[in-house]
């Protein structure tokens, strides 16, 4: 197929994401009880954002030459893989389905999309939208099923390439089985507990806006949540204050993910609810901290849970090293540079990180010394869609967005033209 044809199709793929935005957004709603406003609709519109991005990239992705000193002229190809396929959580079926499957299909693959069986209904609609945007039959195909669905793709022989997004444990067994079957290569999202580094001079009003915000967004169940809060003396009493405050705040507009204004929904079902109430009970009985807000299930029916921090945490306990995913942070005191990189950089994760100073110095030297894939200063818990995202340490293998999610579903292949007859 042509650049300028495929280009069209991806277009108009797009296009009909936006236009049906509402009805894709209530079908999350129905798996996961995502209100509209706060999680749905941005959802819906960061997969028609990636499919916009890389329809531009098609005729514009380049290759690569060098000189012919030695009398061989080396052109470097980018050639699609194949087969590819894409397995997606279910706190963001719809996002990271777009991340997954634009990239593969504007370097020329086809790409298999296999969503979590928890939340497949707005990717199984997203199927129908494949055959109005004019797709071959094929080349965009979704797939639904349990685990097991998604280890025969990670162990299929004919496909290329996987990209899995969830917990640690399974994305093991996807490399693993990737590596078994034939090699595929294989690119991994799969969690964080990251921290956010408030100095003494930072702008409190914005460091607490972004703490408090990206705890809460989605019910706290995002893999870039910003769970871990190091907070430095100076800053500290008038920090906690207006982070417990903001946090109450956000409380009140948990309700009814059906109606306006509700910003924050119930957890996703029964097991991850009891997870995160699991957490924040071992954590109450081994008195790992103190609680100072949250804690308990709001209701009776439904599975609303109050964003809860604790502060002056044990850094060995659970609920310090292990992501929870759910609206529940913790919170440190630091004296020094030194203390709070050893703090940030003492889990197995590394996917995000924040810093909140007014020095640019400082900025760039703690952001360099996280051992994060991202790192945001005065923000956190954020990605573009031009920029790599993607972790270190166990929080994943390989980059989406931006060029870089280009050259992994791409295979360079190098010619070498002799000149020396």
């Amino acid at each position: 197929m042509k650049a300028v044809e495929r280009r069209a199709i991806m277009l108009k793929f797009a296009d009909l994401l936006d236009k049906h935005n509402s009805e894709l957004a209530e079908l999350s709603r129905i798996t996961m009880g995502a209100p509209y406003g706060a999680w749905g609709k941005f959802e819906v519109g960061m997969s028609s954002q990636q499919f916009r991005y890389y329809e531009g990239w098609i005729d514009k992705f380049p290759g690569e030459s060098f000189p012919q000193e030695d009398g061989y002229i080396k052109i470097v190809r980018n050639e699609p893989l194949g087969v590819t396929a894409g397995i997606t959580p279910w706190n963001g079926p719809a996002g990271n389905f777009g991340m997954k499957a634009a990239p593969a299909l504007a370097t020329g693959n086809c790409f298999i999309l296999k969503p979590s069986e928890k939340a497949p209904f707005s990717s199984m609609a997203i199927g129908a939208l494949v055959r109005e945007a004019g797709f071959p039959p094929g080349v965009l195909q979704v797939l639904s099923g349990d685990g097991s669905t998604g280890a025969l793709l990670a162990s299929h022989m004919r496909i290329a390439k996987i990209s899995f997004t969830g917990s640690i444990g399974t994305g093991k067994k996807v490399q693993e089985l990737a590596a078994k079957s034939n090699l595929k290569r294989v690119t991994l999202e799969l969690g964080g507990k990251s921290p956010a580094v408030v100095f003494d001079d930072a702008n409190l009003e914005n460091a607490v806006e972004w703490c408090a915000n990206m705890i809460t967004a989605n019910t706290g169940q995002v893999c870039i949540a910003a769970s871990r809060v190091y907070v430095q003396e100076g800053i500290y009493e008038r920090f906690i204050q207006a982070y417990k405050d903001a946090i109450i705040s956000r409380s009140k507009t948990i309700g009814d993910p059906e109606k306006d204004g509700t910003q924050i929904g119930p957890l996703a079902d029964e097991l991850q609810f009891d997870r995160v109430m699991g957490f924040i009970q071992r954590a109450k009985d081994s008195k790992a901290g103190e609680m100072i807000t949250g804690g308990k299930r709001i209701g009776d029916t439904g599975y609303f849970v109050e964003p809860t921090v604790f502060t002056n945490i044990d850094i060995n306990s659970e609920i310090h090293q292990d992501e929870v995913f759910g609206p529940v942070s913790v919170v440190r005191t630091f004296k020094t540079e030194e203390e709070v990189l050893a703090l940030s950089n003492n889990t197995k994760y590394g996917l995000m990180a924040g810093v909140f100073t007014q020095d640019i110095n400082r900025a760039l030297r703690i952001g360099s010394e996280f051992e994060s894939g991202m790192v945001g200063i005065n923000c956190i818990s954020l990605f573009s869609v031009s920029a790599p995202f993607g972790g270190s340490k166990e929080s994943g293998l390989g980059r989406e967005c931006g060029i870089h999610a280009l050259r992994a579903y791409t295979e360079p292949k190098t010619l070498m033209i002799n000149m020396n007859y």
